[in-house]
């Protein structure tokens, strides 16, 4: 989010930007440890309308940001078991086609035609985009932050915020451990991070971090061929949120922890992998003669209502917020980033906002994001 918002604002002039990373690389917090899906599928049409930019720019971004991607749009396949899903799915899809995305419904044996080795017993329908897809995470940071640097912005990493800085009610700056750094406008893209920094300038904002685990799986004696999708078809059990996807040689799998409580540990629970096996080997069975060659955890960046939280927070005038993406960060930097920038210059951003607005949690209950993987 902060590379993206940085080349954003440099394209629209505003090359006087400082963008500080505490970590010794861009992308070492949740960038780098997610599985990387990048789709149109949501429930919410703000969260849709967001990735119809987003990939849109991915598929140009040598183009247009000059930097080279791995994209593979080789689809996003959800699976339904439970009437009261497909249901939802199906008002899901009606919105989606009318934004004008190509999704595809479909019987459980067009699922299993599409998906090699897949066992979709108790599946009662399935929908696909062909246009979603997997993108490479440290190639589109690295490729914004690379473009920023080209049009003027200075790129701090080792370097940590420890205060965000005001008077009178307006922004002055942010206190590093490095220096102080003067700026009228300061933008809080910390990801899981965001409420702590927040708290810093004595803003609350609903920002809890919530643990998930990534596993890569070896091929088996007899390799993946005919026993699992030989594409990087990103494949998702709705009900369980188990999913998969082609990484390499490998197969990368995960799924969420009912249990899980926010914090912010990323130690990998072994314990959690017994509870994801008979899940994972249900639905794609070769997943049983697998050895598991990797692991890892990350954060996802949850709000209440599982909504990002982009604009101006009216307590402190100057200080912005890009950041509680609840897990599809990713792949909607390419239009948030736009969207934040055009509010930092003054300009409209033709984006109707009020779903993310950082005050709509006071107002009581909001419209959530329902497509949670």
């Amino acid at each position: 989010m902060g590379a993206s918002v940085a080349w954003h604002l440099a394209r629209l002039g505003i090359t006087r930007v400082v963008l500080v990373e505490r970590e010794p690389v861009l992308g070492a917090g949740s960038t780098g440890r997610n599985a990387g899906g990048v789709r149109h599928q949501f429930s919410h049409e703000a969260n849709v309308r967001l990735s119809i930019e987003s990939i849109r720019l991915f598929e140009q971004f040598a183009d247009v940001v000059g930097a080279p991607l791995d994209f593979w749009q080789a689809g996003y396949l959800f699976l339904l078991a439970e009437a009261s899903n497909v249901g939802a799915f199906r008002g899901h899809v009606e919105m989606q086609r009318r934004l004008g995305v190509d999704v595809v419904w479909l019987e459980p044996r067009d699922a299993a035609r599409l998906a090699p080795g897949l066992d979709v017993t108790g599946v009662r329908a399935a929908t696909f985009c062909a246009r979603d897809g997997i993108a490479d995470p440290s190639g589109v940071t690295h490729g914004f932050a690379s473009a920023a640097r080209g049009l003027g912005v200075e790129i701090l990493r080792k370097t940590e915020v420890t205060r965000i800085a005001s008077e009178r009610g307006r922004v002055t700056g942010v206190e590093t451990d490095q220096g102080f750094i003067a700026a009228p406008v300061v933008v809080n893209a910390a990801g899981p991070w965001a409420g702590q920094v927040g708290a810093m300038a004595g803003v609350t904002l609903p920002v809890s971090p919530l643990r998930r685990h990534i596993f890569i799986a070896a091929p088996p004696d007899g390799g993946w061929a005919g026993r699992a999708p030989d594409s990087r078809l990103m494949v998702i059990d709705f009900e369980t949120t188990f999913y998969f996807h082609r990484e390499g040689v490998g197969m990368l799998f995960g799924m969420g922890e009912k249990e899980e409580q926010a914090g912010f540990d990323t130690t990998v629970q072994w314990d959690f992998l017994e509870r994801l096996t008979p899940v994972a080997t249900t639905r794609l069975p070769v997943l049983a003669d697998a050895a598991i060659t990797q692991a890892w955890a990350g954060l996802y960046e949850m709000t209440p209502d599982a909504m990002p939280i982009i604009g101006a927070v009216p307590e402190l005038e100057g200080l912005f917020v890009i950041a509680g993406f609840s897990g599809h960060g990713f792949q909607h930097s390419p239009a948030a980033g736009r969207i934040l920038a055009d509010l930092v210059a003054g300009r409209d951003p033709a984006f109707d906002l009020t779903p993310f607005s950082p005050t709509r949690f006071a107002a009581g209950p909001t419209a959530a994001e329902a497509n949670v993987i």
